[in-house]
């Protein structure tokens, strides 16, 4: 009489069946002790769910791309040859352009000089300058998401759009400069960047907000994407040359267009990351009582003259 070998273990669906329940059960458990915990990791969890991070960042490059970039155009054939010429440095220093690249940059705005400005004149001008407003729109709607400020019964003010972009062009200038540490080196480009990094991305976040959240709140974001946006930089200096030098020479300009689109794909995902972790880490109760905030003020905003009537009477 033959005796029929029984499987091993590995072979049967029961065994495997347990220990996927198993290790499901293991996991839940894992999940609800870090959520006990580390309520932050849940609340930030959360909090990128609800601003869709990669798909604002995609947006507002998109913007920046199809906006502000040819904004720079339009001010380059406007400007004054020595504002020009700097800011020329100021986009060759940002997008670490070097060789064929920097030449293919300066070949365009030569080109574009007298031939734009006598397409576009005063008036169109005028009209680009509004269009990049779309860039401003995009960033507020993104901090407005990474804050949960309600979007219907808040109004803010369509002139801090081109005052954001106006700060922003003035910056833009000088980063040529700052870059290079003022003639010093890369040992103090990188302090500096780094204030103005987080300088720019605090005020912002208050300007674009329209000044529904505190300043005191807002700096872990400001501190967050400072960091970040200076270590891309950094990181652009060395990786872009050999990226946008092998796609012009393998695609021609086209190429360099896709590699810079990537890069500011990039550059969104680290500000809305940044922007949208500082939101979450100054609610926590441990960082809120440090900060001294108050809390959000938008419900006051949403009251109205009447709520703050009530509230007087």
């Amino acid at each position: 009489m033959t005796t029929r070998r029984r499987a091993p273990l590995f072979l049967r669906p029961s065994w495997w069946s347990g220990r996927f329940a198993s290790w499901g059960a293991s996991a839940r458990s894992a999940a609800e002790r870090a959520e006990t915990r580390f309520p932050v990791v849940t609340h930030l969890t959360a909090r990128m769910i609800s601003v869709n991070i990669f798909d604002s960042a995609t947006r507002l490059a998109a913007q920046c791309f199809l906006t502000a970039v040819p904004l720079l155009f339009v001010v380059g054939a406007f400007a004054p040859k020595a504002v020009r010429d700097q800011l020329i440095s100021s986009v060759s220093a940002i997008f670490g352009l070097t060789g064929a690249s920097q030449d293919l940059l300066e070949q365009v705005y030569r080109a574009t000089d007298d031939n734009l400005r006598e397409a576009t004149g005063l008036i169109g001008a005028l009209m680009v300058l509004l269009s990049a407003t779309a860039c401003s729109r995009a960033m507020q709607r993104l901090c407005k998401r990474a804050w949960l400020v309600p979007r219907s019964g808040v109004r803010i003010a369509p002139w801090r759009w081109l005052a954001w972009i106006g700060v922003w062009l003035c910056l833009l200038m000088i980063q040529g400069p700052v870059r290079d540490g003022f003639g010093l080196g890369l040992w103090l480009a990188v302090p500096v960047t780094m204030l103005s990094q987080i300088l720019l991305w605090w005020w912002s976040q208050h300007l674009l907000l329209g000044g529904l959240v505190g300043w005191r709140p807002l700096l872990p974001g400001a501190v967050l994407t400072g960091f970040a946006v200076t270590a891309l930089f950094i990181g652009s200096k060395y990786y872009m040359p050999r990226a946008i030098d092998k796609s012009l020479t393998e695609y021609g300009s086209v190429g360099t267009v896709f590699t810079l689109l990537s890069w500011l794909i990039v550059l969104c995902v680290a500000i809305a990351l940044g922007v949208t972790t500082g939101a979450v880490l100054a609610r926590e109760p441990w960082l809120a009582r440090r900060l001294g905030d108050a809390g959000p003020r938008w419900a006051a905003a949403e009251a109205g003259p009447r709520g703050r009537a009530d509230g007087d009477g």
